[in-house]
């Protein structure tokens, strides 16, 4: 009965027994006799019966043949009718009539999946559910520049249940779902996890429908071949959310030589900011005694050095936002004390994951990020400065804002209206008869006057020049 079966039966069937339904027929035709002999279930019996009617109404079925499902493999009922008999294993050997590579004879053969130990880099904002394609060499059948793959996957009903439910309506009449079909693209390199990266002059066609994908990035140098940000693609909307109906990806792309690519298919969820700031706060506040060390360790005195440093002063301001700290945290691959809002720098990588430390431009992704114990503590400790000075001690000291220009008084050494004056001591008259000396830069010199001293001019300064200012009793204006 199985043999005699079509390709959209074979796959009914296959969807039935909660089997992969996707791939040509000769191997669905081994994955229904393969389901046969390992154990058939009441219920895969009757379906197959079922089918067999649809495929053959006329026909009748006996207590001889409903008895073929019950018998050992390779063995045939007496006075079993001959449609129904075993068919010999020769008949049924490759390029035979019977045999179920039949289709193979009108179709090129395809190239068989190269699946190579390429893992993919976790993204912090999605959760994996499910592979739906485990990463795939891009492989080169040919020797032309633009290359053409192929691949299928089929929806489990649970996981088409997943995603209709994570259904989301947005402003604009838009939908989204927060449970994504996610096509991602990478190196094939088995050397580390791999970033996403696509191939070059990349088109992707889901269920007949052209994908939409990033667009270029603007080059950083003249003639460079600009190139897409490496971002995972969501694909669910081009998706058919359906158990019965596989879904086909076609990929073209420009072949390069000695360099391979690899695609891979994931079933994930999307997370917020938010999630992630609760999962970081989840993992813990790192203990104020590292930090403390930290500050020691920057001003221990280096004997080869020249000058000492005895303090540290930190600002308490997020070098993102220019706003005071909430959730101060920085990499643990970071060697500096300024921290940085984990809320805010979150959102930014949401919008566009760079995953750059602001403060000192090195890589700071979310699973080196901690929070800062002995921050929170100044932060909860001290609400009215927005800078502090570490010791050498480990200790802190708030610094206090810059709000005294508003006092009248000015400087000593200045008078009201802004202009500096030099004391005249009373009862010694020599002094305001000091003379200051000024050095003119504007003479030219030539080589014959280069041996010669520079022309100096006395300017003398003296208290009759001023008129006495009142309340500036003693003071005299510096020429």
């Amino acid at each position: 009965m199985v043999m005699s079966f079509r390709v959209s039966e074979l796959q009914v069937l296959l969807g039935f027994a909660g089997r992969n339904k996707s791939g040509r027929k000769h191997e669905l035709l081994a994955k229904a006799l393969h389901l046969l002999k390992s154990s058939c279930a009441p219920s895969v019996q009757m379906k197959i019966k079922e089918l067999y009617r649809r495929r053959f109404p006329r026909k009748t079925l006996g207590p001889s043949d409903l008895s073929l499902l019950s018998l050992p493999p390779g063995t045939s009922p007496v006075g079993s009718p001959g449609p129904l008999a075993p068919i010999p294993p020769t008949l049924l050997a490759p390029g035979t009539l019977l045999g179920p590579k039949r289709e193979v004879d009108m179709h090129p053969p395809l190239p068989q999946p190269v699946h190579p130990d390429v893992t993919m880099k976790p993204l912090p904002f999605y959760e994996v559910y499910g592979e739906l394609i485990r990463p795939t060499t891009l492989a080169s059948t040919s020797s032309q520049r633009f290359e053409e793959a192929h691949f299928t996957f089929a929806l489990t009903p649970q996981q088409v249940q997943q995603i209709l439910t994570s259904r989301e309506v947005l402003p604009g009449a838009k939908c989204d779902y927060t449970i994504q079909v996610q096509l991602r693209f990478c190196l094939c390199e088995t050397s580390c996890p791999q970033e996403d990266y696509f191939p070059p002059n990349l088109f992707v066609k889901v269920n007949g429908k052209l994908c939409p994908l990033p667009g270029y990035l603007p080059p950083t140098k003249n003639g460079a071949e600009p190139k897409r940000p490496s971002r995972p693609i969501n694909i669910t909307p081009l998706a058919r959310l359906s158990a019965t109906v596989p879904n086909t990806i076609v990929v073209n792309w420009s072949s390069e030589f000695g360099r391979n690519y690899s695609l891979s298919v994931y079933l994930v969820r999307q997370l917020t900011a938010g999630t992630l700031l609760q999962k970081l706060r989840a993992k813990g506040i790192r203990n104020p005694d590292h930090s403390r060390a930290l500050i020691k360790e920057k001003l221990t005195a280096d004997p080869d050095s020249e000058v000492a440093t005895t303090s540290l002063r930190v600002s308490l301001m997020c070098p993102l936002g220019k706003m005071r700290l909430t959730v101060p945290c920085r990499a643990l691959t970071c060697a500096h004390l300024q921290s940085f809002d984990a809320a805010l720098y979150l959102q930014m990588n949401e919008k566009k994951p760079t995953w750059t430390c602001p403060v000192c431009d090195k890589k700071a992704p979310y699973e080196s990020l901690i929070i800062d114990g002995l921050f929170m503590e100044i932060l909860n400790s001290c609400s009215d400065c927005d800078e502090i000075q570490f010791m050498e001690d480990g200790s802190w000291c708030p610094m206090k804002p810059k709000k005294e220009a508003s006092e009248v008084c000015p400087p000593p050494g200045y008078g009201l209206d802004g202009l500096q004056y030099s004391p005249v001591q009373e009862g010694n008259p020599s002094e305001s008869k000091k003379k200051v000396e000024v050095i003119d830069l504007t003479i030219e010199s030539s080589s014959d006057e280069e041996d010669l001293p520079p022309t100096k001019k006395h300017c003398p300064v003296t208290s009759a020049a001023i008129p006495a200012l009142p309340g500036s009793k003693g003071y005299e204006k510096i020429g």
